[in-house]
């Protein structure tokens, strides 16, 4: 479980996150989604204690995340940021095996069950005939995948991602969270696509400014009168393949002079221009940016 109670974290005399806080049961997946500059980021490392928060508290199983160190540390959480090398030396092999080297001892080295759990880690993630490539010679898609293969080594019970579809084409977005949500894991994971976390995540909290305006399941937050206000567009909410899926599209021209910037339209007028199928206007799923 990975609790945030009211953390704050600030450059200088400008908060970023300001009194934010969000729960991740045991074995879920909590999706943390938002505007650019919202905070997801920073909320994450401050969870993962890569920054100090000027307030609040972050556990882990309720022990304190700055209570644990090296190996305790390890055991409990993995984690995935956009901000990795990318002229290292090491081949993808050496990079996966880092997921290893908590258990390593200074003396004995890295054990065959190691390699065995970091070639399993590399097969899981489709990225094995990758092993003795150089890793700087890999695309953005394929680091990606390595860089996942290396947590899955480590083998925490607790695992936070930063945007890890980024890069990745449709069928790996898709692939990566089908596998990310069978691990018996839990897991808080910074997405940009709203309709890969309505998919695959259990509970969404949603970040303005650096504050949490909503949080709950994929019914209660994504739904046009939580997101409209926050990203300026329309929105229309539906279903496919199982799941909610939403569809997006610029604000009607007409709309500033009545509706202005973070006020939602009005339910009968954002229906009758959002739905496609009385409209005609081209709406699309892709990613916000």
């Amino acid at each position: 479980m990975i609790s945030a109670q009211e953390v704050s974290f600030g450059y200088g005399g400008e908060l970023v996150v300001s009194g934010a806080g969000l729960i991740a049961e045991t074995g879920s997946t909590v999706g943390l989604i938002g505007p650019n500059g919202s905070g997801k980021s920073t909320l994450l490392r401050v969870i993962h204690h890569a920054l100090r928060p000027r307030t609040g508290t972050v556990l882990i199983d309720d022990i304190a995340v700055s209570d644990l160190r090296g190996r305790q540390l390890a055991a409990r959480l993995a984690v995935v940021t956009q901000e990795n090398p990318t002229h290292t030396p090491l081949t993808v092999t050496d990079m996966v095996m880092l997921g290893r080297a908590p258990w390593a001892g200074p003396v004995r080295g890295y054990s065959r069950a190691d390699h065995v759990i970091a070639a399993a880690a590399l097969r899981r993630v489709g990225a094995r005939e990758l092993a003795e490539r150089a890793y700087s010679t890999l695309s953005g898609g394929e680091r990606q995948r390595v860089l996942i293969a290396r947590a899955l080594a480590q083998q925490a019970d607790h695992l936070l991602l930063d945007e890890p579809t980024n890069h990745l084409d449709i069928h790996y977005q898709h692939e990566l969270l089908s596998l990310l949500g069978e691990l018996a894991v839990t897991t808080v994971i910074v997405l940009h696509d709203l309709n890969l976390a309505a998919r695959y995540c259990d509970r969404i909290v949603l970040l303005a400014a650096g504050q949490v305006v909503a949080s709950g399941t994929v019914d209660e937050v994504l739904t046009p009168e939580v997101l409209e206000p926050v990203y300026r567009v329309r929105i229309h909410r539906s279903s496919a393949f199982g799941a909610t899926q939403l569809l997006f599209g610029p604000r009607s021209r007409s709309a500033p002079s009545e509706h202005g910037p973070g006020v939602p339209m009005p339910a009968q007028e954002r229906d009758a221009e959002a739905d496609p199928e009385k409209t005609g206007d081209r709406a699309e799923t892709a990613v916000l940016q």
